[in-house]
């Protein structure tokens, strides 16, 4: 596919930007000045300024000379580079691939981007109309080149659209500061009459570089397009990325429901051409008043469904506020992973960590409720039971040990064992009755005890002996005494866990 790029200039920037702050500045000439060694220089201008002969590096006094009622404003150097930065971000609706371009302009890879527009006319007249609604004086061009469009940007005077192939013949009536050249290199061209691009385009390259160096070859071979020329982007583009721009702005959430669904369609099939499924996506919707609302989703397990996805983008859409209404929307797979296919087994039921089933369930629940609120416990080589689970590395992650089942162990542990009065008829046998909160359970079952001691090199508490009982409405508890009986103890019993 050939490149095609779009160069924007903002003449009056920093102008156009104070005039937008104070709208009074628009009725007449005004000036941006910064002191220089003791005088005040002209840092910019506005248009009206620059009609009346005023230009930016003259002192402000000479300004005044010229035009005696001009304002002046004080400039702020770091003002052009945030300008130049929001911008740029601003036009990551119409390109993913934005940079800046000196102190004055922009630099857009447009290369298969205008068919959403309905063709490069359509395209670049929206992208230069939406910027003058927003206060800024724009000149920009379109063309093979980022040479070719930067010097038709600065060098014609309406938006320009070059053709593909065309940008030779286009840069031939230019003046050679269209090269981008340093100022002495102009001059000395003009000396030698080479006022035109075409004056000294067919000349030997030997006698070029020999009479203006290899930057002057540089640059009119990155005009031409025999050199290489790349784009800094503000923002490297996600390599799995899809855009949807609205032809009416969106402001309803099925419209939303709509675009999300659409996008996601689109990238997944791609994905599913590459092998790798969706961890981490990230929805963003470029408003009509210039701001991005954004929407995040994540999965457990690399995922290339659709409707899964889809719902839990599901969960979020309420936090889009669309306003004036939505002109694009921008699906981006953040955080890409390999999808490795599962074997069925036949013969055997389905269920356990490879289900998919579970990992989209635990996805929806992840993001409903915070991730931290979801745990997987691992068994620890521990016999006393607060110390016999651990946190495990990951929902989908396997374990190097598996739980033992020669013990009954509850479902539910408390975080600390719980006092119970309990009423046992023999110290060493279990309880026919426990009181916890209030309630008293009569026991019907009962199986125990199981002595588990301390760590030996620890000894720090008393052993503890567990029972397994079952009241009568068919519930199961985990209780145990601590240390051995004794009459004028009489909290020494607890309830420690639940059974299902």
């Amino acid at each position: 596919m050939a490149r095609r790029y779009v160069s924007i200039w903002f003449r009056f920037l920093q102008a156009d930007y104070c005039a937008l702050r104070q709208p009074a500045l628009r009725s007449g000439p005004f000036v941006l000045a910064s002191p220089d060694h003791g005088r005040m220089m002209v840092r910019a201008v506005n248009a009206a300024a620059l009609q009346a002969g005023i230009e930016a590096g003259i002192t402000v006094a000479d300004a005044r000379t010229i035009y005696a009622a001009v304002e002046v404003r004080d400039d702020d150097p770091a003002l052009v580079d945030s300008l130049l930065q929001r911008l740029a971000a601003w036009c990551i609706r119409f390109t993913p691939v934005s940079a800046i371009d000196g102190a004055e302009g922009l630099l857009l890879d447009v290369s298969g981007c205008a068919h959403l527009w309905g063709g490069e006319a359509a395209y670049l007249h929206d992208l230069v109309q939406r910027l003058q609604q927003l206060g800024f004086t724009v000149q920009a061009s379109m063309a093979d080149t980022i040479g070719a469009a930067w010097a038709m940007a600065r060098f014609t005077q309406h938006p320009t659209i070059v053709p593909a192939g065309g940008h030779i013949e286009a840069l031939q009536g230019l003046p050679p500061e269209a090269l981008r050249l340093e100022p002495a290199t102009t001059a000395r061209l003009r000396q030698l009459g080479l006022r035109r691009i075409k004056r000294f385009l067919s000349m030997p390259r030997a006698v070029l570089q020999r009479r203006f160096g290899t930057h002057f070859l540089l640059r009119l071979d990155q005009a031409l397009g025999t050199a290489t020329e790349t784009l800094t982007p503000i923002q490297a583009p996600a390599p799995f990325e899809e855009r949807l721009p609205c032809l009416e702005p969106i402001v309803t959430a099925t419209g939303i429901e709509m675009a999300i669904e659409q996008l996601l369609t689109s990238l997944c099939k791609r994905l599913e051409q590459e092998g790798k499924g969706i961890r981490q996506a990230v929805l963003k919707a470029f408003r009509v008043d210039g701001a991005i609302e954004q929407i995040a989703i994540g999965t457990h397990r690399a995922s290339l469904h659709v409707a899964h996805l889809f719902k839990l983008f599901a969960l979020k859409i309420d936090q889009v506020e669309p306003a004036l209404g939505i002109e694009l929307f921008l699906l981006e797979a953040v955080k890409v992973e390999a999808v490795e296919p599962l074997q069925e087994k036949i013969w055997e039921g389905s269920g356990g960590l490879d289900d998919t089933g579970l990992s989209e369930l635990i996805d929806r629940l992840s993001n409903r409720i915070d991730i931290n609120q979801i745990h997987r416990f691992a068994p620890a080589e521990q016999y006393w039971p607060e110390w016999s689970f651990r946190d495990a590395p990951a929902l989908h992650g396997r374990l190097p040990d598996a739980w033992s089942a020669s013990r009954r162990r509850p479902l539910t542990l408390l975080y600390q064992p719980a006092p119970i009065q309990v009423a046992a008829p023999v110290p060493d046998y279990p309880p026919i009755l426990f009181r916890y909160k209030g309630q008293v359970h009569n026991i019907k079952k009962a199986d125990g005890p199981e002595r588990i001691e301390q760590a030996w090199w620890l000894q720090t508490g008393e052993h503890r002996d567990y029972y397994v009982v079952e009241d009568e409405a068919g519930k199961r508890y985990w209780v145990f005494r601590s240390g051995h009986y004794d009459a004028h103890n009489k909290t020494q019993w607890y309830l420690h866990g639940f059974f299902a």
